[in-house]
């Protein structure tokens, strides 16, 4: 008996369209649980970073500056690679004998009260005035600075009488500073910024279980994310700061909330004209796969044009931060369609969006409302808005020159109190500044006098010393004469420590180490110095070094950023007028929150400077963040204007993409603001400077310039694509 045809031909189909269903909700199931096995096993590392990360700026030198050359050859002269701490005692009146007494030995048995202290202490010195006195603790591991300096005060302040003051300070204070400074970025700023956008997102949707769903997007997108960097860190392929870590955290939950914010409101679009989920589910993916991929391709581009830096704390962010919004782009488009796709409609109750496909259609996909109003004022006055607008934020880019971005002394590197800080004024009240952070001169045995004539003929320095490992104290003072003898007269000189031919100096400078005033001794003994074999090193030297390092960066990458940028945008909007628009009005938006920044922080907040890097990282981020919205705004725009024309599809454009947008650079200037309650002074200065340039983005740029500028050009800002000669 042959089969009936029809019902042959329906088995097929039958079994077609049941794995079609077993395949819809198995996919989204095994995204979910992948994700969230991913982010269990990357929960942990939140508190292993402290194992792969460092705060040393030597360490972010390249190779080959002078700094890292001496800092590569110290060991070969000492014995150990501890950090010293500088204790300083001062006195409301003379410290008495019996004070110096008691104290003195109090230091001396520090290696046994404090672990990780060295036993290579030196004695209680006390200043010409008799009110202070100072000693040299070198600290073993810098993993345990924090510790031993807390322990090193704690232990002398108990064993020093009335009206007597102790502070530690030196390189293992100010390192110590950085340490608890960043001791919140795995803690506080993670929460500010979660709370932050849980606040928003609840504000902007009006509902619970969508900020949920949002946010567990941006953080296991962050986990993963932290989990691939915290391996690639760990194989040596770059390096991780507290800077670095603090920048991804809030960079990542900043990106993956906006790109989910972007989903959601094409969901939410395809569920009035569509009663599948499955159906919406597909579209939305399909209408926000092009801007969030442009969008996170553009930050990536941008970020990754910092492997160009000389230092590796700026050429290590390029990667890392870019791992993370890879992860947030990812996270945007499969981990929220499948939580959302579970959820269909329930997930944004109270308010579901209802299936009305005859009300989308009577609104012809023209949103009512604020946006649709705005879009309106714009297209009836494009010129007058695009002109004032414009004239506004010029005037605020004008106070960018006020702006001074040549370096801080470290001792103001931490905002709030610090005892490094105040015990290094201290230090400069009764001994040179420069004590406990010398200059070091690393030069042929042959050119010793040499160097050390010309240090001790160099204005700002106090004394000069050579290494010697026969002398008690590790040096021997060299004076024009030479080495020094260290006993009574008649006493050979001890004889300098030498290595693969070279001799180190130690030179300490009457002014504190980290004070514009050493720096400027620092270069003028590398001036006196040049066309000698000599190398210059120390704390000193390196700031400098890495001042210099990074006003090169910022004069080559910002125009490399600039160039990339607008051939991405090139040929995402296939245009060329448009590009060079978009990226002219970003830079407009950056140099005015750098005008305003700036005198921000020079007449309210009182800051000491900027770092030269500050201008580089505001630069990259609000270019690269600010062309997003751009891209989100145009991208509608184009794809409006093919089917309405060029004015039409502004309008059309801005009234749809405003709300959501808005919404997005709400929470990005959120997540970027929460990085000020870690009191560092960069990442306080990159807070304001990002956050409040998003906000001018978002409200004043994207909303009123951008929009203006083009209604004005009309259909030639396609041009040269064909576009540029369809319909008005």
């Amino acid at each position: 008996m042959n089969p009936d045809p029809a019902t042959a031909q329906a088995a097929p189909q039958h079994a077609n369209s049941r794995r079609r269903r077993w395949a819809r909700i198995l996919i989204p199931a095994l995204l979910i649980l992948l994700w969230v096995g991913a982010g269990s096993v990357g929960g942990p590392y939140f508190g292993k970073i402290s194992e792969v990360s460092s705060n040393d700026q030597t360490a972010y030198l390249p190779s080959s500056a002078d700094a890292t050359q001496v800092q590569e050859r110290l060991s070969d002269f000492r014995d150990s690679e501890a950090i010293p701490a500088v204790v300083v005692i001062t006195g409301d009146e003379k410290l008495t004998p019996e004070q110096l007494t008691r104290l003195s030995d109090t230091v001396a048995a520090l290696p046994q009260s404090v672990p990780n202290v060295s036993t290579d202490i030196s004695p209680l010195i006390p200043s010409e005035d008799g009110k202070a006195a100072q000693a040299f603790v070198p600290i073993e591991g810098k993993d345990t600075i924090r510790e031993a300096t807390t322990a090193i005060g704690d232990e002398l302040r108990a064993a020093a009488p009335d009206g007597v003051q102790v502070y530690v300070t030196g390189p293992a204070g100010f390192t110590a500073d950085l340490v608890n400074g960043f001791s919140g970025i795995d803690g506080i700023l993670l929460g500010v910024a979660l709370l932050a956008v849980f606040i928003i997102l609840i504000v902007v949707y009006r509902s619970l279980l969508l900020p949920v769903a949002v946010l567990t997007t941006s953080l296991m997108a962050l986990t993963v994310a932290l989990l691939v960097n915290w391996w690639l860190a760990k194989w040596g392929l770059f390096m991780l700061s507290g800077q670095t870590q603090g920048i991804l955290f809030i960079l990542v939950i900043g990106a993956a909330t906006d790109y989910s914010l972007l989903y959601v409101s094409r969901f939410r679009e395809q569920l009035r004209i569509t009663q599948d989920r499955g159906t919406a589910t597909k579209q939305a993916i399909r209408g926000s796969f092009e801007p969030i991929l442009a969008s996170g391709g553009t930050v990536i581009a941008g970020l990754l044009c910092l492997l160009l830096s000389d230092l590796k704390s700026n050429s290590s962010l390029g990667p890392v931060a870019s791992v993370g919004i890879v992860f947030a782009m990812l996270a945007a488009l499969t981990l929220l369609p499948a939580i959302l796709f579970a959820f269909g409609r329930a997930a944004f109750w109270p308010k579901r969006p209802h299936y009305e496909p005859e009300a989308v259609a009577a609104e012809h996909g023209m949103p009512r409302g604020v946006w649709a109003r705005l879009a309106k004022r714009i297209r009836e006055r494009p010129r007058p808005i695009w002109i004032v607008t414009a004239l506004v934020l010029l005037l605020g880019m004008f106070g960018a020159s006020q702006l001074d971005a040549s370096g801080v002394p470290q001792s103001d590197l931490v905002l709030g109190a610090s005892e490094a800080r105040d015990g290094q004024k201290a230090l400069g009240e009764h001994f040179p500044g420069g004590s406990g952070s010398p200059v070091y001169v690393l030069t042929p045995e042959a050119d010793l006098q040499r160097a050390a004539q010309t240090l001790i003929d160099t204005q700002g320095v106090d004394s000069v010393t050579v290494v010697a490992t026969d002398s008690p104290s590790g040096t021997a003072p060299v004076t024009a004469d030479g080495v020094q003898p260290l006993g009574p007269p008649g006493t050979p000189a001890p004889a300098p420590t030498v290595s693969r031919g070279d001799v180190l100096l130690q030179a300490t400078l009457t002014d504190a180490a980290d004070s514009d005033a050493a720096e400027q001794t620092v270069r003028s003994i590398r001036s006196e110095l040049a066309g000698t074999s000599a190398l210059v090193g120390g704390v000193t030297a390196t700031a400098v070094d890495t001042n210099d390092a990074s006003i090169h960066d910022r004069t080559l990458i910002i125009p490399v950023v600039l160039l990339v940028i607008l051939l991405i945008l090139m040929v995402l909007l296939r245009s060329i007028l448009a590009p060079i628009i978009l990226i002219a009005t970003t830079v407009l938006s950056f140099g005015t929150a750098l005008g305003v920044a700036a005198l921000v922080f020079n007449h309210v907040f009182d800051f000491p400077g900027a770092d030269p890097a500050v201008p580089l990282y505001g630069f990259v981020f609000l270019v690269a963040l600010g062309i997003d919205y751009n891209i989100f705004l145009m991208t509608r725009v184009r794809e409006e204007s093919i089917a309405h024309g060029t004015r039409e599809g502004i309008a059309r454009g801005l009234s749809i993409t405003g709300g959501v947008i808005t919404s997005a650079g709400l929470v990005l200037a959120a997540t970027f603001a929460a990085l000020a309650v870690i009191p560092i002074l960069f990442l306080a200065q990159i807070a304001f400077i990002v956050a409040f340039g998003v906000l001018l983005d978002t409200f004043i740029v994207r909303s009123l310039l951008v929009p203006a500028l083009a209604t004005d050009i009309g259909r030639k800002i396609w041009w040269p694509s064909k576009l540029a000669q369809g319909k008005e």
